[in-house]
């Protein structure tokens, strides 16, 4: 069965999601979030999309996307190639970095994109207070 078609216009805003292959990580550290966020910086300017907001998590990162150029699809396909490669190199290591295909929402309301960055912005402070709990559970 096909792919179902990805919606995609000028001036769209796209939450999009992508996760490690069987959960595993996709930056292993700070160097890894610094060269991942190079690739965005880079990507954004081929292909002209705006980041309004991101979280990266070990596993996986968050992105609140506008693309003027309805590209998103060759956007992501740069940044994950790009980023792939990166790790694969840098980590030894081969096969595939992420599980499928991006995932991506369409944010058609503005009080959605609101509601959007409130989830956003947080998710990565849980995240690290999770990590601080989880130590002091185990100490």
């Amino acid at each position: 069965m096909a792919r179902p078609l990805r919606i995609d216009y000028a001036d769209a805003h796209y939450h999009v999601t992508c996760r490690g292959n069987e959960g595993r990580k996709i930056f292993s550290d700070d160097e890894d979030r610094r060269a991942f966020l190079d690739r965005v910086q880079r990507s954004l300017e081929s292909y002209g999309v705006r980041v309004h907001c991101y979280v990266l998590i070990g596993n996986h990162f968050h992105l609140v996307v506008q693309t003027p150029k309805a590209n998103l699809s060759e956007f992501m396909r740069h940044l994950n190639v790009s980023h792939i490669g990166y790790y694969n190199r840098c980590h030894r290591r081969v096969g595939h970095l992420f599980q499928g295909r991006f995932k991506a929402i369409v944010v058609e309301a503005d009080s959605y994109l609101l509601e959007l960055s409130r989830y956003v912005h947080p998710n990565v402070t849980v995240k690290l207070w999770l990590r601080e709990l989880e130590g002091l559970l185990i100490s």
